[in-house]
């Protein structure tokens, strides 16, 4: 679990590979092609193979059995549907780490959220300016996020159990959007307004015309791995979505709304808020693990050029968080101000990026809000029971007639 007091670990080093580049489509075994004879030319039944009889049982070959040790990230041509041997743990780690984790936002009682919102002394309008442009971003970037695993990375990526994790943050980031959702009808909002605000509010708009580019190379139904230019492409949009989008533009708002908890207020909103941060850090975790593992598996890929121009997208992403900062809270609230914002987002930026090999970008920022550690390493049984909305149903409660 991401901590701001954990001790960096640099990027592994990338050993020269021989591997040739390969295709980043599995080999798929041709379909069965299956002879329909004539009526006439059916055998008797007496004569057909029973089942599980030596004439009808599959012959074992164990050379053609998956060896973990060909296992690639990218351009790999071993079995996707194989999950097992485990070449890469980590990323079986982190699924069941998800899955353990799992909460849902109707277990957030969200009734003294509401109370203080219809209250007119409740918040002041620079809060709820706040309240409102967080749902704004928030409502629909995780849904880029989804589309972007979805319609993109899953199908480039030929490790299965990174595969089996993906599906697990796809669904993670449909819970979060659920979340803000929740959030907004819960408190009677105004969702056109909402939902439109990445259209409508420009600091929302630019942070997501940012991303946008990136997802769309990876959805292009003509875009493939396999060249150096392409692989590269793909390296680029994993780095902007687990370093720059889960990693930094996520981290001004969750300041924000976990600020106002720490008031007691929106009590409800901040609970799903610390929910959603600790799903958040895992794939921003996982993201850096598959990206220096590529980097290991891949090391022509990394070249001073390269470097040099995620760098670029390192400054222009703290550039437009902090004009997101900025554009939320004009005016000092909560005990923040947005220059605060610009060292904190600094010294998230520099963490990127030792994780993923690069130089500290920004010299001698520190952490300005060290409680953010604490709300990241929130466990679920603290107050979970306390707070589950009674009319919440498991499978179990179910009624299938």
């Amino acid at each position: 679990m991401l901590s701001w007091d954990e001790e960096i670990t640099p990027a592994a080093k990338s050993p020269q590979s021989t591997q040739p580049l390969q295709s980043s489509q599995p080999a798929v075994q041709p379909a069965l092609q299956v002879a329909q004879p004539a009526l006439d030319q059916v055998p008797p039944l007496a004569s057909l193979a029973r089942p599980g009889s030596a004439a009808n049982a599959p012959v074992a070959d164990p050379a053609r059995r998956m060896n973990a040790a060909d296992k690639r990230i990218i351009n790999g041509s071993t079995d996707v549907n194989q999950l097992v041997p485990f070449k890469y743990k980590w990323a079986w780690d982190k699924y069941l780490a998800g899955c353990a984790n799992h909460w849902m936002p109707q277990e957030i009682n969200m009734q003294r959220d509401i109370e203080l919102w219809k209250n007119p002394n409740g918040l002041t309008d620079d809060e709820r300016r706040l309240v409102k442009r967080n749902l704004g971003f928030f409502v629909t970037a995780d849904s880029l996020a989804a589309n972007n695993i979805v319609l993109g990375t899953y199908r480039h990526i030929t490790a299965p159990e990174c595969r089996q994790y993906l599906l697990r943050q796809a669904f993670e980031e449909a819970i979060h959007t659920h979340a803000y959702q929740y959030i907004t009808e819960s408190l009677g909002l105004d969702e056109a307004e909402i939902f439109n605000a990445y259209h409508e509010v420009k600091s929302i708009r630019d942070k997501d015309e940012f991303l946008i580019p990136f997802i769309d190379a990876l959805t292009d139904p003509d875009f493939t791995t396999g060249t150096t230019a392409n692989d590269q492409k793909l390296l680029k949009s994993l780095i902007v979505f687990s370093c720059l989008m889960e990693g930094l533009f996520f981290y001004v708002g969750f300041a924000q709304i976990l600020a106002l908890g720490r008031q007691n207020k929106m009590v409800g909103a901040a609970e799903q808020y610390q929910y959603i941060l600790r799903d958040e850090s895992m794939h921003c975790n996982f993201g850096i693990d598959l990206v220096n593992t590529i980097k290991m598996e891949n090391p022509q890929l990394w070249t001073p050029e390269f470097r040099d121009e995620i760098k670029a997208l390192f400054f222009s992403a703290v550039e437009l968080e902090y004009r997101y900062a900025e554009d939320t809270m004009p005016r000092g609230v909560l005990g923040l101000n947005a220059p605060m914002f610009k060292g904190y987002l600094r010294f998230i930026a520099n963490r990127r990026a030792q994780q993923i090999g690069l130089d500290v970008l920004f010299a001698d920022e520190e952490n300005p809000f060290p409680w953010m550690s604490e709300m990241i390493d929130l466990k679920k049984e603290r107050n979970f029971f306390e707070t589950r909305v009674i009319e919440y149903q498991t499978g179990g409660a179910l009624n299938w007639e």
